[in-house]
């Protein structure tokens, strides 16, 4: 198979969809791989290195568009990319549909057969492809709140573990998944009082038998979430439902209640936002203001981290990209039902049902 590998151009995103190490394990497999011009670098990875494992070099994105047959990318294609993408092509990346109406029409149209990181999933439930940039995710949201909580940024004025003598910030995690609790996990770890919520009942009995004794564990209601704002310096919103819109958790009437200066970071935003305030922003201009709250709702966070954010995407996309590589997408979904759950869009036809739900297309299951 021919594959491309372009250079991502959503805004600050500097990740790349393989390492040179993934690139040689198509190539040893006797694939044809095109890598976009300097699309590695800013991951620390020249041009040099993708050659010396045998890819080749195109210079623009159109011409890793019209001569691959697969694309592997990290971020959803962006408008500029909807007319380089062409009816049989495999599409293999994050695609988040569920949160953009624009981008899911122009993929029906384009007929391509669009594989999302973020829906292929195992038997117990869990989202391989998900996984270690929700890691980068979590550990993030704690660190930029943390920066932002800090007066000259726009924040309140907290150090997150306070020092002797004066209590540590309180931080608040709404959802106890791979997000949330790295996000509680690293704000932990600096001394803050970590409070984090979810509605089972079970992650939360295994959460507080394994983290450290500053982090408390809280079922999730609409009141207790209203209660914990009101006393919250870093909110961490961690929603997730696989391949569907976030729920809509904390009001704009709830800020009215919180103190100003507060900062909530919605890692939920690339599936709509689980804050009724939240719209997207860019590493480039990251935070605004609702009635005195500040909101820090970047897209693509892992973006930031690029060289740690590769290869740890790499190291979970791989196997996955190697299998449709090796034997086609319609037989590699069929012989593995963890990618044929990563099937949103095929050649027109909407395959997954919350996506369909989320803006009433019609749901075709898929038929291999």
């Amino acid at each position: 198979m021919i594959i491309g590998i372009p250079k991502e151009i959503k805004n600050n995103e500097n990740r790349v969809g393989l390492t040179p190490a993934g690139v040689q394990e198509f190539v040893k497999r006797g694939h044809d791989v095109f890598v976009q011009a300097s699309a590695g670098e800013n991951s620390g990875f020249p041009d040099s290195a993708y050659e010396a494992v045998g890819a080749r070099i195109l210079p623009t994105i159109e011409e890793i568009y019209a001569t691959a047959e697969m694309i592997v990318k990290v971020k959803e294609p962006i408008a500029p990319e909807y007319r380089l993408i062409r009816r049989g092509q495999l599409v293999f990346t994050y695609f988040h549909f569920a949160s953009c109406e624009a981008l899911t029409h122009a993929m029906i149209d384009s007929g391509a057969v669009c594989c999302a990181y973020e829906t292929v999933e195992r038997a117990d439930r869990s989202l391989p492809l998900l996984i270690p940039m929700s890691e980068v995710a979590g550990r993030m949201a704690t660190q930029e709140g943390r920066y932002f909580l800090e007066k000259p940024r726009g924040g309140k004025g907290v150090l997150l573990g306070g020092v002797p003598g004066v209590k540590p910030a309180k931080v608040f995690v709404i959802g106890a998944g791979v997000v949330g609790t790295a996000a509680a996990r690293t704000a932990a770890g600096t001394g803050a009082d970590v409070t984090i919520c979810d509605i089972s009942l079970q992650r939360l009995t295994y959460l507080a038998d394994v983290m450290p004794r500053n982090v408390k564990t809280l079922m999730s209601s609409e009141y207790n979430i209203r209660e914990e704002l009101r006393h919250a310096d870093l909110v961490i919103g961690s929603v997730l439902i696989p391949g569907a819109k976030a729920p809509k958790l904390v009001t704009r009437e709830m800020l009215r209640e919180m103190e100003p200066g507060t900062v909530m970071v919605d890692v939920a935003i690339d599936q709509g936002g689980c804050f009724e305030t939240s719209h997207p922003t860019t590493h480039e201009d990251p935070v605004y203001y609702v009635d005195g709250i500040l909101h820090y709702c970047v897209a693509n966070i892992p973006g930031a981290v690029p060289r740690t954010s590769t290869l740890a995407l790499t190291n979970a996309t791989l196997p996955y990209a190697l299998q449709l590589a090796d034997k086609g997408w319609r037989r590699a979904a069929k012989e593995n039902p963890e990618l044929a759950l990563g099937l949103n869009i095929v050649e027109g036809r909407v395959v997954y049902r919350p996506v369909a739900e989320a803006w009433g297309l019609e749901y075709e299951p898929l038929a291999l």
